[in-house]
C-alpha cells in the first residue's frame, strides 16, 4: 500500500526535565536531543515504520539542519525525492519541553514549511497518482493543503486531514467536503468549534459538528479518555462510536497524534473499515506515548499487533 504526506520537516530540540518552566523562570533539565521532527515528517516516518511505501513531499532550507532531517526521515525507509530545497529559509525547527508526567510545550519556527507552495505541489502529483491514502496537517499554508485535498479527491485518493496545530482562524469552507476523515484532539476542536470537549458524550457532538461542516468523518481524540468517530449520515449503516482507551505509562505525548494518524492512514491503505482503522491507530498512539522522542517515538507494526491481541 502506498501513503503520500505532504506536509511540514523540521529538525526538534527537545528538552527533558522534572517540570516545564513557568513564565520568566529559568529550570534545569536532565538531557536533550536533536532529531527528526515535524508532523508531515513525524507521520510519515511512523507510517513507513508500519510498513507502508511512504512518498513526502514537504521543503526545507539550503542547511545543515536541512540535510540532517532529510537523512533521518530516509533512515526510515520514505522516499525523499518530492523534498525540496529552499535557498532563502532555513529549516524548519522545534524546541520542544517535556515533563516528569510526560506532557509537552512546544515552539514552532516554520521556516522553508511555509514556502511549500503551487509549484512543488504540481511537481509531486505522481506521488498522489499511486497513493491510496493522503495524510495533511496544518504546518504548511492552508491553501497547499485545500490544493492537494483538492487534487487527492480527482485521483480517488483517501484524504485524512490533521487539523493541528489549530489554526489562527477557520479552515476554508470548501476544505471540509474534501476530507475523508478529520482527527482533531480536544484542543483543536475547540478553537475550530468554539468548545472543548471533555467526555466521550461532548467528544461526539465535536465530531457531528465537523460532519455538518462537510467532512465525511470524523475521529475527535481526547488522549487517555479515548477518542469518539462519527460519519456522516450517508455511511449510516456503517459502525461509528467510542473508542476506548489503551492503559499505558506515559513517557512523552509529543508524537502520539502523529502516530495516532500514521496508524490511521496505514490501515485505511490496507483497506481496513474506518473503525477497525481507528482502533489500529488508538494502539499507535499509545505505544508512542511509552517512550521519549517525536519520530523516533513510533512503533513497530510487531508491537501494534500484540498490543491490539492483548486487548482483545
Amino acid at each position: 500500500m502506498s501513503v503520500a504526506v505532504i506536509g511540514s520537516i523540521n529538525t526538534d530540540v527537545t528538552t527533558y526535565g522534572v517540570a516545564l518552566p513557568r513564565l520568566g523562570e529559568t529550570v534545569m533539565g536532565k538531557n536533550y536531543a536533536i532529531e527528526l521532527g515535524g508532523k508531515g515528517a513525524n507521520q510519515a516516518a511512523a507510517a513507513a515504520r508500519l510498513g507502508a511505501e511512504v512518498e513526502f513531499v514537504g521543503r526545507v532550507g539550503a542547511d545543515a539542519f536541512g540535510e540532517l532531517a532529510l537523512a533521518h526521515l530516509c533512515e526510515f525507509g520514505v522516499s525523499t525525492r518530492y523534498a525540496t530545497k529552499d535557498k532563502e529559509a532555513a529549516t524548519g525547527i522545534a524546541i520542544i519541553g517535556v515533563d516528569a508526567q510526560g506532557q509537552n510545550a512546544i515552539t514552532i519556527i516554520p521556516g522553508a514549511n511555509m514556502r511549500l507552495g503551487e509549484k512543488e505541489l504540481t511537481d509531486a502529483l505522481p506521488a498522489l497518482d499511486k497513493a491510496k491514502v493522503l495524510m495533511l496537517q496544518l504546518e504548511i499554508p492552508i491553501p497547499t493543503c485545500l490544493a492537494a485535498a483538492r487534487a487527492a479527491r480527482e485521483r480517488g485518493v483517501v484524504v485524512v486531514l490533521d487539523p493541528a496545530p489549530a489554526p489562527l482562524g477557520p479552515l476554508p469552507e470548501e476544505l471540509y467536503p474534501l476530507i475523508d476523515v478529520i482527527t482533531p484532539n480536544e484542543t483543536e476542536a475547540e478553537v475550530l468549534l468554539g468548545f472543548r470537549p471533555r467526555t466521550l458524550d461532548e467528544a461526539s457532538r465535536a465530531a457531528r459538528e465537523f460532519i455538518e461542516r462537510g467532512a465525511h468523518s470524523a475521529i475527535v481524540t481526547l488522549g487517555s479518555r479515548g477518542a469518539f468517530l462519527a460519519r456522516s449520515k450517508i455511511r449510516g449503516d456503517l459502525p461509528e462510536g467510542p473508542l476506548a482507551p489503551f492503559a499505558v505509562e506515559p513517557v512523552s505525548t509529543v508524537a502520539a497524534g502523529d502516530c495516532f494518524n500514521a496508524g490511521l492512514a496505514v490501515a485505511l491503505a490496507e483497506g481496513r473499515d474506518l473503525m477497525e482503522a481507528a482502533r489500529f491507530a488508538c494502539a499507535c498512539g499509545a505505544l508512542c506515548v511509552t517512550r521519549p522522542g517525536s519520530a523516533a517515538s513510533a512503533p513497530q507494526r510487531k508491537e501494534v499487533e500484540e498490543l491490539l491481541a492483548r486487548a482483545a
